[in-house]
Formats: C-alpha cells, structure tokens, sequence
C-alpha cells in the first residue's frame, strides 16, 4: 500500500507522515519529489515552472513507487501536494497499472486557522509567503480533492497524533482487508492449477 498525503502547503502532511512511519507497520518514507528533482536535473535545458508539469514525472512516480515497494516489501508513505485534477487522475491512473494499493488521504485545515500555523512556523519562515499565496488555490480547488480522496480529514481542531492515528486505523482496515482477499484468493487459484490438464494428459 501506499499512503497519498495530499493537501495544501503548510497543512502538515511531513509532521503527520512523520508519526505514521512510527505507528504503521513496517511503513517508510517515500518522497515523490526525488523523481522531480532527478527530472529538473536531467531536464534543466526544457522551460517548466514545475517539475509536476513535466508527464514523465507523473507517468514515472508510480513506477519508481512500485518499484521501491517491491524492493522493501513495505508500505509506502508519501507526501505530495497534487492541486491539479488532471495531475491526479493521470498519476491515479498509473497506480491502477501496478499492484499498489493507493490510499489517498486530504488533510484539510481552515484557511484562518492554517495561515496561523503558516506564519507560526519558524522551520520553513522562507516559503512561507509562498505557502499563504496558495491556500487560495486550494479553496478553489478543495471540492474535487475531497471527492478524490478516501479519506478526508479535518485537522483544524485535532493534534498531528489524532490525525495519524486515525490514518492509521483506517490504513489497518485496509491491509487487513486486502490480506483476507488474498487468503480467499490463494486457494482458489491452487486448485485451479490443480485441476488443469498438462500437456501429457493431452
């Protein structure tokens, strides 16, 4: 499975995806911004404001997802704000192409409440003008995020430890309901190999 933290600058998709790498588990960081950079610099001659506007960055991170997760035999816990529809379905659609179990999860905080915490924040105080210019593209764009998420969750008034611990409760439910799915599915397809002729029964 991969956890999809989404949501606007400054909502605390790192704090949250933080405690989950400590609460799920054998759970680790994926950062699909390591497939932007790698872009930027192997792309540094082609005109882009984003590397997310760039189609290989989004047709190659569910591959290096996959990839990774295949790797460690770990679930994955990314963190990437995904503002444009478009962007998402195409990723989406990616992830649908591999084996990955994509939870996709917004954090939505008050826009009042989350310029306070922007202006609060004394780690990152360099992006923080930017962070603020981009809470009202996010209103904007809020309805279809909430509507392509599995799950939507209102931290205004919850701690970074309620968020994540909801998160992983339902993350839980979702292995578990995989897992129970595969069981079912095993000996099934065991007896359909057992049944089937061989060649030397032709």
């Amino acid at each position: 499975m991969i956890i999809w933290l989404n949501g606007t600058f400054g909502a605390g998709k790192t704090t949250t995806a933080n405690q989950l790498v400590g609460r799920l588990k054998n759970a680790r960081h994926f950062d699909p911004e390591l497939v932007g950079y790698l872009l930027m610099k192997a792309l540094g001659d082609h005109e882009f404001a984003d590397f997310q506007d760039l189609s290989p960055w989004r047709e190659l991170v569910p591959v290096f997802t996959a990839k990774i997760a295949d790797f460690t035999r770990q679930h994955l816990i990314a963190v990437q704000t995904v503002l444009r529809e478009d962007y998402w379905r195409e990723l989406a659609q990616g992830f649908e192409r591999t084996q990955l179990d994509i939870f996709h999860v917004l954090l939505h905080v008050d826009s009042d409440v989350l310029a306070e915490r922007i202006k609060a924040d004394q780690h990152d105080a360099g992006a923080c003008q930017w962070r603020l210019d981009h809470i009202s593209d996010y209103e904007k764009l809020r309805p279809w995020m909430e509507s392509a998420a599995d799950l939507v969750i209102d931290t205004t008034n919850l701690s970074v430890a309620d968020v994540a611990e909801q998160i992983t409760a339902e993350a839980e439910k979702r292995i578990a309901k995989a897992d129970r799915a595969s069981l079912l599915f095993t000996p099934l397809t065991m007896v359909q190999h057992a049944v089937r002729p061989s060649l030397d029964d032709s």
